[in-house]
């Protein structure tokens, strides 16, 4: 996929360029600039370096990667945070931005990126990450190229506090929920199961029984004729007719799904080609499709949203929300160690 966040030692990151989180002076530091000195040779980083000399803030220079995986290491000095109120933010939106121009212009197809200023610059997590995914959103609307955001560990990536409670209580509403169509012994996001599950379960189960027939009530939005029509077609086929109703190019749509261009190429060209279920649900969330939209698109691939997944509750969450920005949903997932979105 063309953004992933990730856990790992940046150093040990898969990628052409790593970005080291540097200082104005570009000496060896702390952190994850001290590790990325140690890793690619302390003082055949540090000759290189003293020939740059400077960097300013939000600004961006590249040396080789030496004794690194990568072969180019992009150093940009990041803001010191203070109270929100001297340009931090877009400083350090200025901090990937450059850093991304400079390695497009360097034709390189993939890059790492700690999360800049987080450490001891003081950045508050949730707000440098943040800035971080707009930057790189921004840029990935535009441009093709694998960007990573690579995170030590856990404590080093929060989201929005009230964000995370907001998605855990709705998983905890859910999950709970979910208890009956486990026990009826059917799956809730088969509409065929939905209705031998209504006559397994016993009569007790009111709450179920409700919540089913509301599913199968619904007023259908399509002719009789057009629902006919549209029965037969494979996930591929169904997917360019949605894109083609949408008045969005393929090029919209595949960014807008996190998946890079040769799958979406794939894809286009194979009439049975079967993604797996999360590059399904990945270009639902694309089209904005509402839930009945999503549960049609990715069921041509044989595939269900169910309330026994949290990864699934969460996928309802946004779309119930209106919530359509992949790179946010990633976020929420990743705080919950769950699949990203894309492919």
């Amino acid at each position: 996929m063309p953004f992933k966040i990730i856990r790992n030692d940046i150093t040990k990151t898969d990628t052409e360029a790593i970005v080291n989180a540097a200082n104005t002076s570009l000496l060896p530091g702390g952190g994850v600039c001290g590790a990325i000195f140690a890793a690619a040779g302390y003082e055949k980083l540090a000759a290189a370096c003293r020939r740059i000399g400077h960097c300013d803030v939000g600004r961006a220079v590249i040396t080789k990667g030496f004794d690194l995986r990568a072969k180019y290491i992009i150093h940009t000095p990041g803001p010191v945070y203070k109270d929100g109120k001297h340009n931090e933010e877009t400083l350090l939106y200025s901090c990937y931005r450059s850093s991304l121009e400079l390695a497009r212009s360097k034709h390189i197809s993939s890059i790492a990126f700690p999360l800049i200023s987080s450490g001891i610059y003081g950045f508050p997590k949730d707000k440098a990450l943040k800035t971080a995914v707009k930057a790189i959103e921004d840029f990935l609307e535009n441009n093709e190229m694998d960007v990573y955001l690579v995170v030590y560990d856990r404590q080093s990536f929060e989201i929005s506090s009230e964000l995370y409670y907001d998605v855990l209580e709705y998983i905890d509403k859910r999950l709970e929920v979910s208890e009956f169509p486990r026990r009826a012994g059917y799956d809730i996001g088969s509409a065929i199961d939905i209705g031998k599950a209504y006559n397994k379960v016993s009569a007790n189960d009111s709450e179920f029984k409700s919540k089913l027939s509301s599913e199968c009530t619904s007023k259908p939005e399509k002719s009789i004729d057009d629902m006919f029509r549209d029965m037969d077609m494979s996930f591929s086929v169904y997917l360019m007719k949605l894109i083609d109703e949408s008045g969005m190019t393929d090029v919209e749509v595949y960014k807008r799904a996190n998946v890079n261009r040769k799958l979406f190429s794939k894809i286009r060209s194979n009439r049975e080609y079967k993604p797996s279920k999360v590059t399904a649900i990945s270009f639902a969330v694309a089209l904005r499709l509402d839930l009945d939209g999503t549960r049609d698109l990715i069921g041509r691939a044989g595939y269900a949203l169910t309330h026994s997944s949290k990864f699934d509750i969460v996928i309802e969450y946004f779309i119930t929300h209106k919530n359509y920005n992949i790179f946010e949903i990633n976020e929420v997932l990743f705080s919950f160690d769950l699949p990203l979105m894309g492919a």
